[in-house]
C-alpha cells in the first residue's frame, strides 16, 4: 500500500540523516535547516496514525574541495528531501562564490544527470557529496562561451519559495509583544495578522527566508508555549516579485481584534476568527488550530 510505501520511504530518510550527522557532526558540515520537518517526519516514522509531513526536510552541506592550483574551495549543497524520496530524486542545489552563474547552471544540470541515471530510488546523499568533491572544482575555469543558457535554465536556479506560517501561541496580551509582531513583520515585508488574546493566532506569509527570520526572532521571546502549527511553501521558480503579491491572502500585517467577551475580556470570539478565515479562503486552517469543525 502507498501507506507502507510511505512508511518505509521516512524512515530510509530518517536513517540517511541520522548517517549524515554522525559522519559531519560540525554545523558548517552538515546542518538541518527545518527542524519542524525534522521532528515531523520522525513523528510520522513513530506513530502509524500520524499524518503525512506537510513541508520537506531541508538541510545544507558544505563540502571543502581542492582546486588545481591547491587551495581549498568551499561548495554548498542546499538540499531538501521530497516526502517521496528516495523512490524520487532529492532536490539539490550546488553553489559557490566562484561559479559565475552559468557555470553553476552546468554543474548542477550535470549532478541531476549523474544522480538519475545512477541513483534512481536509492538513497543518494552520500554520493551527491562525493560527486560533488570530486567533480565541482572542475566547473570554475570552464570556459562557458560556447554554453547557450536558455531562460528556463536561468530561472529554475531562482526557486523562490512563498512560505505561509500558522503560529499558535497559548496567550498574546503583551503590548511589547504584540509591537514585535508588527514591527518586525513589516520590516521583513510580510503580511497576515495576528489575533491577541487567549489563545494567541499569528499567521505570516511573504518570502520563505523572511518568514524564518521571523520565527527566529518571535521564538526567542519569552512564552509559556508557541508552536507553528501549519506551515504552507509554494515554489515560484523564479517567477518574481508579482507573483509573491498574487500568493498572499493578506494585504498587510494588521492586528485583528474581535469582541472580546469573558471575565478579563480577552477571550476572542472564535466564531467571527472563524468567519474572517473563511473569507480569506483559510477556513480549513480553523479545524487545524483548534481540532472542530468551525461555524
Amino acid at each position: 500500500t502507498t501507506e507502507m510505501a510511505n512508511q518505509e520511504e521516512a524512515e530510509i530518510q530518517i536513517s540517511e540523516l541520522d548517517l549524515l550527522s554522525s559522519m559531519f557532526p560540525y554545523e558548517e558540515e552538515f546542518a538541518v535547516t527545518d527542524q519542524l520537518a525534522l521532528a515531523e517526519l520522525k513523528h510520522y516514522v513513530e506513530n502509524e496514525s500520524a499524518e503525512v509531513p506537510s513541508s520537506k526536510v531541508q538541510f545544507i552541506l558544505n563540502v571543502k574541495t581542492e582546486v588545481p592550483n591547491a587551495s581549498m574551495v568551499e561548495f554548498s549543497m542546499a538540499c531538501a528531501l521530497p516526502f517521496k524520496y528516495p523512490t524520487v530524486l532529492p532536490e539539490i542545489t550546488v553553489r559557490s562564490s566562484l561559479l559565475s552563474r552559468s557555470q553553476q547552471i552546468l554543474l548542477n544540470s550535470d549532478l541531476k544527470t549523474c544522480l538519475m541515471q545512477n541513483f534512481r530510488g536509492e538513497p543518494c546523499m552520500l554520493s551527491a557529496r562525493e560527486w560533488v568533491k570530486d567533480h565541482a572544482a572542475a566547473y570554475i575555469d570552464k570556459d562557458l562561451s560556447s554554453f547557450s543558457m536558455t531562460a528556463s535554465d536561468a530561472t529554475q536556479l531562482e526557486v523562490t519559495t512563498f512560505t505561509r506560517l500558522w503560529i499558535y501561541s497559548h496567550h498574546i496580551y503583551n503590548k511589547q509583544k504584540r509591537k514585535n509582531i508588527i514591527d518586525w513583520a513589516k520590516e521583513l515585508s510580510l503580511s497576515g495578522f495576528c489575533m491577541p488574546g487567549k489563545p494567541g493566532v499569528v499567521c505570516v506569509e511573504g518570502l520563505q527566508s523572511s518568514c524564518e527570520e521571523f520565527w527566529s526572532r518571535i521564538r526567542r521571546l519569552t512564552w509559556k508555549r508557541i508552536l507553528i502549527r501549519h506551515r504552507e511553501d509554494v515554489s515560484l521558480e523564479g517567477r518574481g516579485h508579482a507573483e509573491i503579491q498574487k500568493q498572499r491572502k493578506f494585504p498587510t500585517l494588521e492586528e485583528k481584534c474581535f469582541d472580546a467577551h469573558g471575565a478579563r475580556g480577552n477571550h476572542m470570539d472564535l466564531g467571527q476568527l472563524y468567519h474572517f478565515l473563511e473569507e480569506k479562503g483559510c477556513a480549513d486552517i480553523f479545524q487545524m488550530y483548534f481540532g472542530v469543525e468551525g461555524h
